[in-house]
């Protein structure tokens, strides 16, 4: 695996988390640490995930539950359950929630690193799939976006966009009033075997602020969000989504 490799571990007890990061950053993975699903659905929110390693038990809503959760919404990176009750009712129980794969404590971490190269074999880094939608056209303030022309009107006058720039407003209008991260952006815009890089992203940003505000420096529709990312919103709008 490469080092842009990233785990979420998801567990409340903080001495397996250490052993856990530390095992997995030696192995060359990039690891983030959370101790239960409420955390987890914010880390997911705004940043993308390789595999998650999920304590079966845990405070506020347990495993079993937030997996189920995760696959119904479709925000379903690969999951490696993780418990200390190896019964066969836990196994069959994790795996139809929609886990990729069980594991009962305590474990050889050698076994856990074939785990979890196993499942990512089978399930590689694939971009989260964008909402879909029943119209073609999207609005905000005086501009027109049109998904199925590829091109951005104002009022009736087109606007010429690259295809770095309407992909990106493209993805935006998509999740309107939601904030993306950088590396959320990057990875959908450029694929899965892109390194990411943030200032591609800025770049493209800066470009189309040109274009659409009438003070880049102050912008209505392609906002900042401080310690996210960015955000489309219309009208003007600041109020913003969590879903």
């Amino acid at each position: 695996m490469t080092n842009l490799t990233k785990i979420l571990v998801v567990d409340d007890d903080p001495c397996f988390q250490l052993l856990l990061e530390s095992f997995l950053i030696e192995k060359g993975f990039k690891v983030e640490c959370v101790n239960d699903a409420e955390q987890m659905t914010y880390k997911l929110k705004r940043s993308f995930y390789d595999l998650i390693l999920l304590d079966w038990m845990m405070p506020g809503e347990d495993g079993l539950s937030a997996c189920s959760r995760l696959h119904v919404e479709g925000n379903n990176p690969p999951i490696i359950m993780l418990t200390a009750n190896g019964s066969d009712n836990h196994f069959i129980g994790g795996l139809l929630s929609g886990a990729d794969d069980y594991l009962a404590k305590p474990f050889n971490l050698d076994v856990l690193l074939a785990r979890i190269n196993a499942v990512l074999r089978r399930r590689p880094r694939v971009l989260t799939p964008l909402p879909v939608k029943n119209v073609s056209l999207f609005h905000f303030g005086p501009y027109v976006l049109d998904f199925s022309g590829r091109c951005l009107y104002k009022k009736v006058i087109r606007l010429d966009l690259s295809s770095n720039e309407f992909a990106l407003l493209h993805i935006l209008a998509l999740h309107v009033g939601k904030p993306l991260s950088r590396e959320q952006l990057s990875y959908r815009l450029k694929g899965e075997d892109s390194k990411v890089d943030d200032r591609s992203v800025d770049t493209q940003v800066y470009r189309l602020r040109q274009m659409l505000e009438v003070d880049p420096a102050n912008p209505v529709y392609l906002l900042t969000v401080r310690g996210v990312g960015y955000v489309l919103v219309q009208g003007g709008s600041i109020e913003l989504k969590d879903n």
